[in-house]
């Protein structure tokens, strides 16, 4: 069953009540999971840490990060009010962590047993190395990344889960823990990839869904899809390509200020989105190539049998021109036509009736 994430991420514009409207819509949806953000801006981006382009565009305001990400925080004690209201509702908090202290309250104070690591954290190794020594699971985005970058990048974690913290952590290490059984089998149980574009909105023609295949080839990991593309097609077809996590951002309003909003989808969408992941599960199969149960009612129906085409008495021989193939299919399979050829009627036929012998 896909995993569907949710992602409110920053869309709560720093309000504690926004946050909370947001886990209703995503528990409306039939989302798994709703993931958010966490971060102290001040340790996140330097004072002259430029917006993107998609910043500006989005937010129509040019401003520092530092300046637009100080209003997007939440603070801790707002996160464990969150925390708290997805249990009562059922569904499950993620989060993602910008910084050591960040992860930390994740890990220590809201005790999550899975973490979200940032495109942009993939060659952050130190802070790579300190995911992995958490022991959650761990979900790795791999936007503006090749397979050399998320080698690297595994590398670090197969060393954080396998190697003991006396170990100094080196290049060298880090290939070694990768290369080795035990750092394969903690890969292979720890961490899923996902297939991601870091761009909002992700042009169509730069989504690449086969490298979703790429991936899970490369690497024998569990992979996923984050998208940020416009509209719901596109995960969609990630789920029907195999994608067992699927990550989309919504919020309750594309119009709202903030960075993210614009390239988000609204509770109506979201939900077309998850209702058709769940029938494109459906329809995925066993993969069994078998006559289905909803068909077999229509089989004599749509298939046809051996038919007389003129009165026929027993002892004369059928041919080309007393036999042909008509519907229904209640009768000898046209298969056996020719081994029919030739051969000596056993009884009286009239024309039009169904050979059954």
């Amino acid at each position: 069953m896909t995993l569907i994430i949710a992602e409110a991420g920053v869309n709560h514009n720093g309000s504690e009540a926004l946050a909370i409207s947001l886990i209703d819509a995503a528990y409306d949806s039939g989302a798994d999971i709703v993931k958010f953000q966490t971060f102290k801006a001040k340790s996140l981006v330097t004072h002259e840490a430029k917006q993107a382009n998609y910043q500006i565009t989005n937010t129509q305001k040019t401003e520092s990060q530092l300046s637009m990400l100080s209003r997007l925080e939440l603070s801790y004690e707002a996160h464990l009010r969150l925390v708290s209201y997805c249990e009562k509702l059922g569904i499950q908090f993620l989060s993602t962590a910008f910084d050591s202290e960040s992860l930390g309250f994740l890990v220590d104070d809201l005790q999550v047993q899975t973490l979200k690591i940032a495109s942009g954290e993939i060659t952050n190794a130190p802070f790579l190395l300190e995911h992995a020594r958490t022991g959650c699971d761990l979900i790795l985005s791999t936007g503006m990344s090749t397979l050399a970058d998320i080698e690297l990048a595994l590398g670090v974690i197969a060393f954080g889960l396998t190697a003991a913290t006396n170990v100094p952590p080196s290049k060298e290490a880090f290939q070694a823990a990768y290369a080795s059984s035990e750092g394969q089998q903690a890969l292979k149980t720890k961490v899923t990839l996902l297939h991601c574009t870091t761009e909002y909105p992700a042009p169509f023609d730069q989504i690449n869904l086969r490298a979703i295949d790429t991936l899970a080839s490369a690497f024998a990991l569990p992979v996923g899809y984050s998208d940020h593309s416009k509209g719901i097609a596109i995960p969609i077809a990630a789920a029907a390509r195999g994608a067992l996590i699927i990550e989309k951002h919504f919020t309750l309003d594309k119009k709202l200020p903030g960075p993210d909003h614009k390239a988000s989808l609204e509770p109506d969408e979201l939900k077309d989105m998850v209702t058709a992941i769940r029938t494109v599960e459906l329809a995925m199969g066993n993969g069994i190539k078998a006559p289905q149960a909803s068909e077999l009612k229509n089989l004599p129906i749509a298939r046809k049998s051996i038919v007389t085409i003129t009165d026929i008495k027993k002892g004369q021989l059928f041919s080309e021109h007393n036999i042909a193939i008509k519907r229904p299919g209640t009768g000898s399979s046209p298969i056996q036509y020719w081994q029919k050829l030739n051969t000596a009627a056993e009884r009286d036929y009239s024309a039009g009736e169904v050979i059954n012998d």
